[in-house]
């Protein structure tokens, strides 16, 4: 397991932004994409805002995608088993680039055919307590026509990464501004932040 934590650390250090196409399982990715959907179907995801709780804006021409939040209370065995691979990450992360993380915090995400979010930066002006954000793509049989990429913006120029199946994506929540493009499919993933608090 240590060498998917490290591809995704080695990447992020080379270029703003870790990429790995194994840090999830197949199997685990396949178990979260449903558990996902049976959220989804039980009308329990929830409209995602901007801004924090206290501060939370509800605009769909800037953001669209509906989420819910993962939790042990939930003592739902495929994502403990997320937070098993969590917890190991962050103490070889901790171990290895001296991040002083003290904890996380994830949701399911879903963007509905045409949904989007428009250019940010994921660490709020008034808490700065997330320092690094993930994305983990749920998407069996992506293919480019289905758009919903990720656009990054390292050193200022764009780059686009494809929400395949599997991929992982990690960088500072301060540093990288980025968007998600027009999805033309429903498009899945777990999105979270590590945290020092």
């Amino acid at each position: 397991m240590n060498n998917n934590f490290d591809e995704l650390i080695v990447s992020f250090m080379a270029d703003q932004c870790g990429i790995s196409g194994n840090f999830l399982s197949e199997g685990l990715a396949l178990r979260l994409a449903a558990n996902l959907k049976n959220l989804f179907t039980g009308g329990l995801l929830n409209p995602a805002g901007t801004g924090n709780e206290t501060l939370a804006v509800f605009n769909r021409s800037v953001r669209g995608d509906q989420i819910y939040w993962l939790d042990r209370g939930h003592n739902d065995i495929t994502e403990n088993d997320f937070f098993d691979l969590m917890d190991g990450f962050v103490a070889h992360l901790n171990t290895t680039c001296y991040t002083g993380i003290t904890g996380y915090e994830f949701h399911y995400t879903l963007y509905e055919t045409g949904a989007f979010y428009k250019k940010h930066l994921d660490q709020f002006k008034t808490n700065s307590s997330r320092q690094f954000s993930m994305v983990m793509y749920l998407n069996p049989g992506w293919i480019a026509a289905d758009g919903g990429e990720l656009c990054i913006y390292p050193k200022g120029i764009a780059q686009l990464i494809a929400p395949m199946n599997g991929t992982s994506v990690f960088f500072k929540s301060n540093e990288l501004e980025h968007e998600v493009l027009i999805t033309h499919k429903p498009r899945m993933s777990i999105t979270g932040w590590l945290k020092r608090d």
